[in-house]
């Protein structure tokens, strides 16, 4: 079973959260992928927190997942959960080219914040079925995502497409990053 979901003792658990500017569609990838459900009103969050028990890759996982506000005036909160998120869905619409350009803030703030050089995120170009109304293209994100030295993926909440896809892959790049040797504890000889 590659992935699914599911209650479970001894899971590992991952604080993810949600990130992009205001109407980019955080809340509605975050609804569908939590409760399979399309929002179609557009109600500014302030900061809502979700949880889904899953298994990737063959491994239980608890995600704590926090869907943030894309409107400037929260952006004081912002740092808050910089200092607590373990992975980043960094995430823009692509019907919406500014939401685009936003991304380098969040990434930079976010390395800043983490004092890192590179953190576990992912860049998610929502809204892909809207193509007809589309302002970046797919080469123009990957050219973004290759920059950011991040993974891309293009997602649609209302179609579910991409949607979990996204989020486990945002536990995989945790977990490699979690590998890494710069983030190991070193073992002290008392």
């Amino acid at each position: 079973m590659a992935a699914g979901c599911r209650d479970g003792p001894g899971q590992e658990k991952y604080r993810l959260v949600v990130v992009g500017g205001g109407g980019v569609g955080k809340s509605a990838l975050t609804i569908q992928f939590i409760q399979s459900y399309f929002v179609t009103d557009y109600d500014p969050t302030i900061e809502d927190s979700y949880t889904k028990q899953c298994v990737i890759d063959e491994r239980a996982a608890r995600l704590d997942i926090l869907d943030t506000a894309g409107q400037e005036e929260f952006g004081a909160m912002r740092e808050q959960y910089m200092r607590t998120g373990e992975g980043f869905l960094l995430v823009f619409s692509v019907t919406d080219r500014g939401s685009f350009e936003e991304i380098y803030k969040f990434q930079r703030q976010i390395l800043r914040v983490k004092d890192r050089d590179e953190f576990p995120m992912i860049l998610v170009g929502n809204k892909a079925d809207l193509d007809h109304q589309r302002q970046v293209t797919q080469e123009e994100g990957q050219q973004l995502a290759r920059q950011l030295k991040v993974t891309y993926m293009e997602a649609s909440a209302k179609i579910r497409l991409n949607v979990d896809q996204a989020f486990h892959e945002l536990v995989r790049v945790i977990r490699y990053d979690n590998l890494s040797p710069d983030n190991q504890c070193p073992y002290i000889n008392g």
